[in-house]
């Protein structure tokens, strides 16, 4: 039986000024990376009408301005490009980033619940944590948010039954097998284990987020009196 994973992509309409390009119905490295790789050769096409692209875990919005493109036109464009994507040599490389982190305390909230879950030490769930790179899937919630994946299973943890109200900048959470950086102060329901001093979104800045899909990141822990001097230095 062939896998959910390599089917054909499809084409559907997404209101009369977007369509969807949609590569399979799981999450995985595979279909991901297609959607990348796509967004990315369709920016580059610089197809007449495209304004926006959306990259998500399995699949790419595409807004156009029905104007100057009709659903169909872009249809066509992109499927041929599509075609070319399907060759070996089309891969996605990612920028590696080593993300800095407070853990614990008024930094992370949830850190002790989240080593009760799951009957380990805080520090065990410190070093699950840090130990893995994560691949940023997709951007999304709010401006600059990456969703990461994925966690060890032995550090996964529910969301929270309440979202909070507010979650301060830098915040990083787990929400099942994702983790994830909240870039601003939100609501939001993610187990918050610790924090970034690293400003990830920046409206003077160009590209004002400082991670994209395909990147690769490394969360490294710091202590509390590192963190003002680890402001604005990820690499």
């Amino acid at each position: 039986m062939k896998s959910n994973s390599l089917s054909p992509a499809r084409y559907l309409p997404f209101g009369d000024t977007a369509l969807v390009v949609e590569f399979g119905n799981v999450i995985s490295l595979e279909i991901n990376a297609k959607v990348i790789a796509l967004s990315e050769a369709v920016q580059k096409a610089e197809i007449e009408g495209v304004e926006e692209f959306v990259p998500t875990y399995r699949s790419l919005l595409v807004r156009y301005n029905p104007l100057k493109t009709s659903y169909e036109q872009l249809v066509f464009c992109i499927k041929d490009i599509e075609k070319v994507l399907k060759e070996p040599s089309a891969q996605v490389k990612g920028r590696r980033i080593t993300i800095p982190v407070v853990y614990g305390n008024r930094y992370g909230p949830d850190l002790a619940y989240v080593a009760q879950f799951h009957r380990l030490s805080e520090e065990q769930v410190i070093k699950l944590h840090s130990d893995r790179e994560y691949r940023v899937y997709m951007i999304g919630f709010v401006a600059g948010f990456p969703y990461l994946g994925k966690v060890p299973d032995e550090i996964a943890t529910p969301r929270l039954e309440t979202p909070r109200l507010r979650v301060p900048a830098g915040s990083v959470g787990i929400a099942e097998k994702q983790t994830g950086i909240y870039p601003c102060e939100a609501p939001g329901g993610w187990q918050i284990i610790g924090r970034t001093p690293i400003n990830l979104f920046n409206l003077l800045q160009q590209p004002p987020a400082l991670l994209k899909s395909g990147d690769i990141v490394k969360f490294k822990p710091i202590p509390e009196k590192d963190s003002k001097q680890q402001k604005n230095h990820a690499r």
